[in-house]
């Protein structure tokens, strides 16, 4: 059953644990992925679903079910969420933690603090975080962020390193490590670089200009790095930039806004939500690009009606193994939100609802 809980403030939804059969049962490695929704700040509403796909069923909220003695739950906006190994990570930004879970029933293992934690990523057993390391504030005196170092076995912090302003996502080539400075909390004085930290030493050794405001940043089959600037919202729009991790070269610049993507199988699926203050007015786009030819293959990301009815997207994946795309909606922000598929044609096969701001996916395989 789904409890709707309304208070005169504020519009609160909490979601107790639900299954639905959304679709017809698979039968490939892929078990099933983790939808982290991220609910609003201050709410304490972050909560995880689960999709399986050998079932055909999506079961919601299931963290407050496998752990039903902790305390506010899974806590204060879920910022993102991997697997490795036998874990499952979940950066929990405003409670200032990561949790940590047994990947096959989600219950909690241990959580590891860290001050506004934003992304992870994983590397010879290290799990690598970055940080704002400092409040949640807009100010032009907001310090370096930072990337921690943790030990998956122990899940201690092992060593840390400043970076830029407000890092956020960040990848491992080699023994490198990139991560994307953002300088949110300094605007309109936005940093525009990425960090680049060497492993061994865990110093930062370089720095790379690309554009402000930078955000999203993953690695392609190549070991180049696509990464969006965010721009300032106002007279710098968005754009999508690949960098040469070797020479640490600007390769191409597209000219085109990108919110978010992700790439599989040498393609880059990205959506645009580009919302401007000049004209309050919110800008939509899809497309696919070919990241061996770095061109733009296809304007379009789905080729069916039902698209129309996504009001605001913000999370995307892909299925390792059917090529399905799941788009998230979030809505107005405040209600429950939707998870959408659509077939690797782009036709729509089955959508269901989420918790609050459905945002980041973590496949899980056989």
């Amino acid at each position: 059953m789904l409890i709707f809980i309304n208070s005169c403030t504020q519009d609160n939804y909490i979601i107790e644990e639900e299954e639905e059969g959304v679709t017809n049962p698979e039968n490939n490695n892929v078990k099933g992925f983790y939808l982290l929704n991220e609910g609003n700040m201050g709410s304490n509403s972050a909560t995880i679903d689960f999709m399986d796909f050998s079932l055909g069923v999506y079961r919601k909220n299931i963290y407050a079910t496998a752990n039903p003695t902790m305390v506010k739950e899974l806590g204060d906006v879920g910022n993102d969420i991997k697997v490795y190994g036998n874990k499952l990570y979940a950066v929990i930004n405003v409670s200032n933690f990561i949790e940590v879970m047994d990947l096959k029933t989600a219950k909690h293992i241990g959580t590891i603090p860290l001050e506004n934690g934003r992304y992870i990523t994983f590397a010879n057993g290290k799990a690598y975080a970055s940080s704002y390391a400092g409040p949640v504030s807009i100010d032009p005196k907001a310090p370096l962020g930072k990337v921690v170092e943790i030990d998956t076995l122990s899940l201690s912090v092992m060593r840390e390193v400043t970076v830029g302003y407000q890092p956020e996502e960040l990848e491992v080539i080699g023994n490198k490590l990139f991560v994307a400075n953002s300088g949110g909390y300094k605007a309109p004085n936005y940093d525009k670089t990425i960090s680049v930290v060497d492993l061994s030493t865990f110093k930062e050794t370089e720095k790379i200009e690309v554009g402000i405001n930078l955000h999203r940043l993953k690695k392609d089959s190549q070991g180049d790095l696509y990464v969006t600037s965010r721009g300032d919202y106002r007279d710098v729009p968005s754009n999508l930039y690949v960098i040469n991790s070797q020479t640490y070269q600007i390769k191409k610049t597209f000219n085109i806004p990108v919110s978010n993507f992700t790439i599989d199988d040498d393609k880059l699926y990205y959506y645009s939500n580009e919302f401007n203050y000049n004209t309050s007015q919110s800008t939509k786009s899809y497309g696919i690009i070919n990241t061996n030819t770095e061109e733009i293959i296809n304007n379009k990301l789905i080729n069916d009606a039902e698209l129309n009815n996504i009001r605001t997207p913000y999370g995307i994946a892909v299925h390792p193994n059917t090529k399905d795309i799941f788009l998230t909606d979030v809505g107005d922000y405040v209600s429950m939100g939707f998870v959408y598929c659509f077939d690797k044609n782009g036709m729509f096969k089955w959508k269901t609802t989420t918790g609050n701001i459905p945002a980041h996916f973590a496949f899980v395989y056989k």
